[in-house]
């Protein structure tokens, strides 16, 4: 069984390490005036690149590499034609399946200067992530978790 851990840990870090190297690519590319297809092709083509593949592709007819939620999209937006206009916020998801392991991240960038409100959803989304990592222990269920999270973002007006 040891071993069987062993290997699930090195493989999901594997594709964890390139999924979190695609976001560090998006870095440098997002800005106002490109388009959220442009950041899905730099996924998939670095992904691949590092002979992993992009497992949001295809799965139940997903028709892209990554998901670009720009703005009030929650989740799971669609990369296409979508321009990003200054100001704008997009949460870029990627998951890179690597010799059978998964790697899934996302990130949330700014294009270009930002509103005070976005600056603190950003702030304070991140801080509810390391707040319930500070949780994470053997029996903590996923309700633990969540719990962690509303108590922390709701007194700063967020939901």
């Amino acid at each position: 069984m040891k071993d069987n851990i062993s290997e699930a840990f090195e493989g999901t870090r594997k594709a964890g390490s390139i999924a979190a190297a695609a976001l560090d690519e998006v870095a440098k590319i997002v800005e106002p005036g490109i388009k959220t297809e442009k950041i899905d092709k730099l996924c998939f083509e670095f992904i691949n690149d590092l002979g992993a593949y992009s497992a949001p592709l295809c799965y139940r007819g997903y028709p892209k590499s990554c998901c670009t939620s720009v703005n009030h999209i929650v989740c799971h937006g669609i990369p296409g034609n979508k321009i990003l206009k200054e100001g704008d916020i997009v949460n870029v998801d990627v998951t890179a399946l690597k010799d059978g392991w998964h790697g899934d991240t996302s990130r949330m960038f700014n294009a270009g200067k930002v509103s005070v409100k976005s600056q603190n959803l950003i702030k304070t989304t991140y801080e509810a992530m390391m707040e319930s990592i500070k949780i994470l222990k053997k029996d903590v269920s996923i309700g633990d978790i969540g719990s962690t999270i509303q108590n922390y973002v709701e007194p700063k007006g967020f939901s």
